[in-house]
């Protein structure tokens, strides 16, 4: 048997606070959109995916891969999100097999309104707390972990690399 190697004093405290982080953050982002339109942290990062994506519109698989969810997991928001009218499932123009789920006005209307109120809570939660270099950090720590987690990750694909672009794509990164 292997003897483990056990976390010093550093690495337990940096690891105690990413879990608290990991724990925390999506809880208080969560309460604050059902607060503000009964969606979700995984509703709205399902309208935010297809808001930023060509044609607002992306293939199931990759929509799953975007928000880090399984294929049923998906599907059931999706058909959540369907009866709401944010968004619509069509057959990929490329390949009959393939469905793509398709945000509508109505959905492009609910992160527009939404975003604006999101982007200010993430802001005042995350970026608030952190100087610039913090900020590159952890941009850098994060996709360092990412990467061992899911070295395929579609962030590595994003062609800005340095944040997503909000539902107005005027420029302003946004989460």
């Amino acid at each position: 048997m292997t003897e483990s190697r056990w976390l010093d004093a550093q690495e337990r405290r940096a690891w105690l606070a990413l879990l608290s982080v990991t724990t925390l953050l999506p809880a208080a982002l969560d309460a604050h959109l059902t607060q503000l339109n009964k969606l979700s942290l995984f509703d709205y990062n399902v309208l935010a995916m297809l808001s930023e994506a060509e044609g607002r519109m992306l293939p199931m698989k990759e929509l799953a891969s975007r928000t880090s969810a399984s294929l049923s997991r998906l599907s059931h928001v999706v058909t959540k999100l369907q009866a709401r009218g944010w968004i619509d499932r069509r057959p990929s123009p490329d390949d009959a097999r393939v469905t793509t789920a398709h945000l509508t006005d109505a959905g492009w209307e609910t992160i527009v309104d939404l975003a604006p109120e999101h982007v200010g809570r993430v802001r005042q939660l995350v970026f608030d707390a952190l100087g610039a270099e913090d900020v590159a950090r952890l941009a850098d720590i994060g996709e360092k972990v990412v990467g061992r987690l899911q070295p395929e990750s579609w962030i590595f694909r994003d062609p800005s690399r340095e944040g997503l672009l909000g539902p107005a794509h005027d420029g302003e990164v946004a989460p």
